[in-house]
């Protein structure tokens, strides 16, 4: 039987998808921006979805995996709040006091603040966008997407999204942050980036069990929940402390488990589905950036609700697909050997 090599455009649909899914997830799904600025999305692409495909590249061409890639999405975040938007400093940022809740004068920033956009970047622009992006194309899961050439322009293309990003909201929200906040900033995501690529591996097939993707899932909504419904109930370090003491107990029971043979990219696609539909219940009561009747606004939350749901089943349906196809290999295998 003969094969043939997959063209030049089957071989980039991966990465055009992530390109576009992650603006789509970070601005729209989030409830942030109505769907009556969707024409909003190719501006936005080069920003998002130019950071988010870096991120994959870089982390799969080192044989890497999901905690490279959360870290490398706080150094992306910390770029885009420190030095395009400058949110992390700017007290009157679109006009919604930032930082007025637990202000560190001596750093110019606030606790509760960092620690939120920090984490909508890392786990939502980035991370979970990539994971769901990989998912629809199993086969295709750790192995790199692009090029070379295609990797220069998807350089070019971020670098150029961080430049008209800064330059238009330097006109809108006008502001000079300090020449230390900014150098420390430089050096913070130079420092994460090499981190990123000294993380110990985890160990690979041990033995144990870990929950049913379902109860991940489940255990991912829960997290999704409390950080975004935590600062209704406590302000200030109460809620950043809530926050990290679940981050903490998370991270390290995703690590146990991820370690044993019984987690599956079923499972890490959970925690991403998970973390798209968190997203989604909370575009409904999220308050848009630019004035629209509330009835277009949450018809265009459903729409992109659906469209998150759709893409999460596709995504389900083919890493099972794909999944029962190398169990089935292999018994084959199996028999064949034993034959």
């Amino acid at each position: 039987m003969s094969t043939s090599t997959p063209g030049p455009l089957h071989r980039i649909a991966p990465a055009a998808g992530l390109f576009l899914l992650a603006p789509l997830v970070a601005e729209f799904l989030l409830g942030n921006l109505p769907i009556t600025m969707l024409a909003a999305l190719l501006a936005l692409a080069p920003l998002y979805g130019g950071g988010a495909l870096l991120i994959r590249e870089l982390t799969r061409r080192a044989g890497r995996g999901v905690p490279t890639m959360l870290v490398l999405g706080i150094a992306y975040g910390l770029a885009e709040e420190g030095i395009t938007t400058q949110s992390l400093f700017n007290p009157d940022y679109a006009g919604a006091h930032l930082l007025a809740d637990g202000f560190i004068p001596a750093l110019g920033i606030a606790g509760p603040w960092t620690l939120f956009v920090l984490s909508l970047h890392a786990i939502w622009s980035t991370t979970a966008s990539i994971v769901v992006a990989e998912a629809l194309v199993p086969g295709r899961r750790t192995t790199p997407w692009l090029r070379a050439p295609g990797l220069v322009v998807t350089a070019v293309l971020f670098v150029l999204g961080i430049a008209a990003t800064t330059y238009v909201d330097l006109a809108v929200y006008p502001f000079s942050p300090r020449p230390a906040q900014m150098a420390a900033v430089v050096a913070i995501v130079a420092l994460l980036v090499a981190l990123a690529f000294r993380l110990p591996r985890a160990g690979d097939g041990a033995p144990g069990t870990a929950p049913h993707p379902a109860v991940v899932a489940v255990i991912g909504l829960v997290a999704g929940a409390v950080f975004f419904l935590a600062g209704n109930a406590v302000s200030g370090w109460a809620y950043v402390a809530i926050v990290l003491v679940m981050d903490a107990g998370l991270a390290l029971a995703v690590r146990r488990w991820a370690a044993r043979a019984a987690w599956t990219p079923l499972h890490t696609l959970a925690l991403a589905g998970a973390a798209l539909l968190t997203y989604a219940w909370h575009s409904f009561p999220e308050s848009p950036l630019t004035a629209v009747a509330p009835a277009v606004d949450t018809f265009g939350n459903a729409v992109f609700t659906v469209g998150a749901v759709v893409v999460l089943v596709l995504a389900v349906a083919r890493t099972r697909h794909d999944r029962w196809a190398h169990e089935s290999a292999h018994s084959h295998s199996i028999r064949t050997t034993a034959g």
